[in-house]
Parts: structure tokens; C-alpha cells; sequence
């Protein structure tokens, strides 16, 4: 069992930022980005991160868990407050991963130049961008389209219907028998509700401000992201909110990325191949 320490710090506008630590504690510091609606931390790959020297740092998005609201809240700001959270932990090489829809706040990170390399695993596409919009299912096209027509309308619909019970609900109605079985596994599905619980003690507010950011055309280029990519897919993944070419489109953008395809494979990637994907990221710069 890997043990997690959790950890507040105060940032510069008096927000708490909570995070969550697990690997080598002195090792070089991943910056991971938990999937939607997800506080706290279901650690992956503890033995191989303490192996490869990795210190894995989960931080909670401002409005979920441990972290305060932020009005304010984009993909700037997040940046703003994983660098200061940096600045204190004496870090300046970063890394980081995404999963799910944490993918586009790991790039962020890459495009501000606070992490060096990026690991994203089951992740959500820019759903926005006109190849991958053709793709998409109705009912995911909709919502991608009133997020791009009227973003305010789409955060403040989500707000006032969600929970984390619902969000549970939808993960595994949208999940393939393999992943299904994985997620509800009498060891997984208390953590996983458990980071759903937390993700949703200050109510629904912060994941509606994640997914419309996730949703809306993201305000930086992929072309423009210089730092290594490394994209994690399993083809047996059926979310319609991850990419649904299973990279294909979003690989080709990339300046410097690679595309690993898993057969057989749903998005519980992030556990069940935790130790390949950290020590692909440890090798990328």
C-alpha cells in the first residue's frame, strides 16, 4: 500500500492549495493532474516512483478537496498557483501527467513553461478543434458547442445538477465492461468514490469551471508546445470525452510527441500501467 502525506500551502492572495505527495520524497517532481471531478489522490506506480527517483505531486484544482475556490479560476491562474507551489518545494524541472480531464491542465503547464515534460494518459482531446469536433457524439458535440456559443451558461448548467454521485454514475455508464469491471473492483471503487467525495465537498462549482475550461477552445496552441508529449491510450477506452481517435489527431499537432496505443486496454491505464508510463516520462528529458 503506498502511503500519501497531504499538504496545504498558503498562496501570495491567501487561497489554500492542497496537494498530496507519494514516490521519493527528495526525487524530481511530477506535478499530476487528477481526472474530472477528483480530489485527494488514488496513488499509481509508488514502487517504480520511488525507483526512478520521481516525487508524484497530485494537486487539487482550486474549488475541489483541499484547495479554496478561486473565482478567477483558468488555465493561467492554475499555472500561477502549481509554479508557486514549485517555488516552495525548490523545484525547477518539472514534470507532469493528465489523466482524463486533467490532460489540457498538464499543458498548460507545458505551455507556461513550468513543466518539461508531459505524460497524458486516457485524455481528454481539444474537442473543440474542427477534426475532432466531426468525431464526437451528439450529446458530447452539444455540450462542446454551447461551451464555445455560451461558456458562463454551460459551467452554471453543470453547477446546479451535479454531484459526485451523478459523476459516478457517468463514469461507469460510459465505461467498457473492462474498465467498469476495473473501477468498480471491491479495492478501487472506495477510492475512486472516495476522490469523488472530496472532489465535491465544497459543492459542484469548481469540476463545472474544470469542464467548461476542458470543453471551451483551449487559450493556448498544442503546435506551439515545444516540450516532449507522451500520449497514453487504451484502444479498449470507450469515454466519450477523451479522444476519440485515441490520439491520432492530437499526436499529428505535437512538435515532439509520441503515441503509445495499448490493445486490449480501457482508460485505467494510469494503474495498470503506471510503472511503463513513469519511466517513459522519467527518460523524456
Amino acid at each position: 500500500m503506498t502511503d500519501v502525506i497531504s499538504h496545504t500551502l498558503t498562496l501570495s492572495d491567501g487561497r489554500g492549495l492542497g496537494w498530496h505527495e507519494w514516490g521519493a520524497p527528495a526525487g524530481r517532481v511530477v506535478i499530476f493532474c487528477s481526472g474530472a471531478g477528483m480530489a485527494g489522490a488514488i496513488p499509481f506506480g509508488g514502487a517504480a516512483a520511488e525507483r526512478l527517483g520521481l516525487r508524484i505531486v497530485a494537486v487539487d484544482r482550486a474549488g475541489l478537496g483541499a484547495s479554496d475556490a478561486d473565482p478567477e479560476k483558468s488555465f493561467q491562474r492554475w499555472s500561477a498557483d502549481v509554479a508557486a507551489l514549485l517555488k516552495h518545494l525548490g523545484e525547477d524541472n518539472a514534470l507532469a501527467m493528465g489523466f482524463s480531464q486533467g490532460a489540457p491542465f498538464a499543458l498548460a503547464l507545458a505551455d507556461a513553461g513550468v513543466a518539461k515534460a508531459v505524460a497524458l494518459v486516457s485524455g481528454q482531446d481539444e474537442l473543440s478543434a474542427p477534426k475532432v469536433f466531426a468525431q464526437l457524439p451528439e450529446p458530447v458535440a452539444d455540450m462542446v458547442q454551447l461551451a464555445k456559443d455560451d461558456p458562463a451558461r454551460l459551467e452554471a448548467d453543470i453547477a446546479a445538477f451535479a454531484t459526485a454521485d451523478w459523476l459516478w454514475q457517468m463514469i461507469e455508464t460510459m465505461s467498457g465492461p473492462q474498465d467498469r469491471a476495473y473501477y468498480a473492483g471491491e479495492a478501487f471503487a472506495p477510492l475512486y468514490r472516495a476522490a469523488l467525495a472530496d472532489g465535491f465537498r465544497q459543492g459542484a462549482a469548481g469540476y463545472a469551471r474544470d469542464t467548461r475550461l476542458a470543453m471551451e477552445p483551449w487559450p493556448f496552441r498544442v503546435e506551439e508546445i515545444a516540450c516532449p508529449v507522451a500520449l497514453w491510450f487504451g484502444l479498449a477506452d470507450t469515454s466519450p470525452v477523451h479522444s476519440p481517435d485515441f490520439g491520432a489527431t492530437l499526436h499529428g499537432r505535437f512538435v515532439n510527441s509520441t503515441l503509445h496505443r495499448l490493445e486490449g486496454e480501457g482508460s485505467a491505464i494510469l494503474w495498470s500501467h503506471a510503472d511503463a508510463i513513469l519511466g517513459d516520462l522519467a527518460a523524456a528529458i
